[in-house]
């Protein structure tokens, strides 16, 4: 199981590399052809380099930022990577901590669940509007809920992982937090 977890882990790294790397090509095009449209007689031999056949790289950019966040909350960043306030939740016992776990991860879980549906209806309204640029790269299929898609599956996979850890915590004790150890730097 855990080498299943690990080769995903890496799969979803992997493509999370793969969008920032895309959008990060995307942006030098952008760059590039910023600095070419100042020169005007290289647009006009190479016609390529209009920039008005360049109009898709700020949606495309966008869209492949919004994929790259969604994507990376749901399957990469970890619930340790969050900044948390938990000055009460450490000071209180044990079982406490236990039961505010269980209640916030079941609220959470609950909410990401309960917007499913809104998303969905949301997303079938999308699914007539096109995007503005991005038909010139991907052709005339792509439409705006292709883009917010994403969305839905991040409400799933979160839900389903705060779900897990109310399961896990219902069944195992809280572990104690690691206190992290201070080095002492004496002059």
């Amino acid at each position: 199981m855990d080498r299943s977890i690990g080769a995903f882990r890496i799969f979803a790294e992997t493509v999370a590399g793969a969008m920032m790397a895309a959008m990060f090509a995307t942006f030098i095009v952008q760059v590039a052809i910023r600095y070419t449209a100042r020169v005007e007689w290289l647009a006009d031999a190479v016609p390529f380099l209009q920039p008005s056949n360049f109009g898709w790289t700020l949606e495309f950019c966008l869209a492949l930022w919004v994929w790259l966040v969604f994507w990376g909350n749901a399957f990469i960043v970890r619930n340790q990577d969050h900044v948390s306030f938990d000055i009460l939740f450490y000071a209180v016992s044990p079982a406490l901590r236990r039961t505010f776990f269980i209640v916030s991860a079941a609220i959470i879980a609950g909410g990401l669940l309960l917007s499913i549906q809104p998303t969905w209806d949301r997303l079938a309204v999308l699914r007539l509007k096109k995007t503005a640029t991005l038909s010139v790269l991907f052709g005339d299929w792509i439409r705006m809920r292709d883009i917010y898609a994403i969305y839905l599956l991040f409400l799933v996979v979160v839900a389903g992982r705060y779900a897990v850890g109310v399961w896990h915590a219902v069944r195992h004790p809280i572990d104690e937090p690691l206190q992290p150890e201070v080095e002492r730097i004496d002059a």
